[in-house]
């Protein structure tokens, strides 16, 4: 029989990460994983997720159904489907958020997750290659990150202009404060790509053995005696099923999509719709596939004065040859770039006791108001969105079929609070691109044509083109157990279902007011720690 100590359904950054910390203390893990591995040249390359972005071999395909806020648009989501998961293929930004983010966990009674906490974890995953903080910073870990290395007088600009328009300077919003205005982050270094399989799957491989099956589409979880044994999967997708066992503990790492589908597969979920779908109810969890968040961004499009030196100009003829050049040599080259180059974190008053939104600057025009497809002029966009939101949805199976894709709805604007938000985010982002500042950067606006003069313009215009930030958690969230919408304890073991964990983005309890990459993988880390200190007892 196919048996280890642990089976990690998934290799997503959390199950890269719990692979190399258990397997480092000695124990058999198997990581499986639904896509093939991570050999496309393209993804160690961060601009590749132009590229990577439209590959259904390497993505997940969702749509997200719209609602009469979003004027009942659907739009695409995507979720790496490849070794690394989504760190393999997302815009490489390194964003932990804010101290109040976790220090809220905490009060949801989560203990142990408040920032105090699980600073550890953040300065443990890190090697921080730029200048910062120790107390903040981590300097030794395995995740490779840095401050983008290419920089220019537009990206200067910008950042002098939310100077003018009220944000402080900076140089480390991962450090004692978020607040400000700063060139980005990014898991990134000398141009290359560090997804969590480069950082820690493959070298759990080399080092400690640990076995990692690719094309291996996990189908549902295998329970003996009312415990989690194991996983049953389907080689290639589609193959006769396969199982493999778990003698400590099977841990759930798919995603805050893939993961509320495997456990309703698996009978564990709200008994009421498992029942009318036919599937078995191991374990009635009505929290399973709600709560969930998401970050909702709309972007303004500029486009520049003859001569600015923009991504677009670079990114074609004999002058992408130098970029591609400059990039082999491990050179700052637009082939090493993050999808941000610059951020303002910003509050919606003085005394606001948190970031309220960011304000994203890219040296580049994208068409409409999207982030993967270049104007074939130079411009600027400059996007932003809601940090905090208070809009939920939720994910849910249609059937019990592995292979039909679960309605995803996350509610986007749902909530007056994000309206408003968004609104006043995109007073910022009008009042950055018409400063001083970026005059002899911005020729004219472009996207929107015209500029939004009022309130219900602002409003109108983020309904109609704002878009997912990729940033899905909370479909899992943890909680004490008088939560009962809570699906897993604060030390991430499922409800009632013994030998079963859940670690990745679905977790959280509310998301991040960052980019969820981070966050996930301190949330690895913290979970690696626990449950070998829970199987040591």
């Amino acid at each position: 029989m196919d048996e280890h100590d642990y089976v990690i359904a998934g290799a997503g950054p959390a199950g890269c990460v719990l692979a190399y910390r258990l397997a480092a203390q000695g124990h058999s893990v198997c990581v499986l994983e639904a896509g093939p591995s991570d050999t496309s040249p393209y993804i160690r390359m961060p601009a590749g997720f132009m590229k990577t972005y439209d590959d259904p071999a390497l993505t997940w395909r969702f749509t997200y159904r719209g609602t009469p806020n979003t004027y009942d648009r659907d739009v695409p989501f995507v979720q790496g489907r490849t070794l690394g998961g989504s760190s393999a293929l997302n815009g490489t930004i390194y964003s932990r958020g804010q101290a109040c983010d976790y220090d809220h966990w905490a009060s949801l009674g989560n203990p142990g997750w408040d920032y105090a906490s699980v600073l550890p974890y953040f300065r443990r995953n890190e090697c921080f290659m730029g200048e910062g903080d120790d107390a903040y910073r981590g300097r030794e870990g395995r995740l490779l990150t840095d401050v983008i290395q290419r920089r220019n007088a537009v990206c200067d600009a910008f950042i002098q202009a939310a100077l003018e328009t009220g944000s402080p300077p900076n140089p480390d919003y991962n450090g004692r404060s978020q607040t400000g205005t700063c060139y980005a982050q990014a898991t990134v270094y000398k141009g290359r790509r560090c997804s969590a399989a480069h950082a820690y799957l493959h070298p759990a491989r080399r080092q400690f053995g640990v076995r990692v099956l690719t094309h291996a589409l996990v189908r549902r979880i295998v329970f003996e005696g009312g415990r989690a044994a194991g996983v049953e999967y389907l080689p290639g997708g589609r193959g006769e099923p396969r199982t493999v066992r778990a003698r400590l503990c099977t841990i759930v790492s798919t995603g805050t999509i893939n993961t509320v589908k495997l456990l309703q597969l698996s009978g564990i979920g709200p008994a009421e719709r498992l029942q009318e779908l036919g599937i078995p109810v191991v374990a009635d969890l009505p929290g399973v596939g709600e709560n969930l968040n998401d970050h909702y961004a709309a972007r303004v499009v500029a486009r520049a004065r003859p001569g600015v030196d923009t991504v677009n100009g670079r990114g074609r003829g004999p002058a992408l040859l130098g970029e591609i050049a400059a990039w082999l040599l491990g050179r700052p080259s637009i082939l090493g770039m993050s999808v941000v180059s610059a951020y303002a974190f910003c509050k919606l008053a003085e005394d606001s006791p948190a970031n309220d939104f960011t304000v994203t600057f890219t040296p580049a025009s994208f068409k409409e108001g999207m982030t993967r497809k270049l104007d074939d002029f130079p411009g600027v966009t400059v996007g932003a969105w809601i940090m905090r939101p208070r809009s939920r949805g939720f994910v849910r199976v249609q059937s019990g079929d592995i292979h039909a894709a679960p309605i995803v709805q996350p509610n986007h604007l749902d909530a007056e609070h994000d309206r408003m938000v968004m609104v006043a985010a995109l007073k910022r982002v009008s009042a950055i691109v018409k400063s001083k500042a970026m005059a002899h950067i911005v020729d004219r606006q472009i996207f929107p044509r015209e500029p939004c003069e009022s309130d219900a313009e602002r409003l109108e215009f983020v309904r109609r083109h704002g878009l997912t930030t990729y940033h899905y958690a909370g479909t899992a969230r943890m909680g004490p157990e008088s939560d009962r919408q809570a699906v897993v304890d604060p030390r991430l073991c499922v409800r009632n279902v013994p030998g079963l964990r859940v670690v990745d983005a679905s977790v959280m309890p509310t998301v991040p007011s960052g980019n969820t990459n981070a966050a996930t993988l301190m949330i690895a880390e913290k979970a690696a720690d626990m449950i070998l200190a829970d199987h040591a007892r």
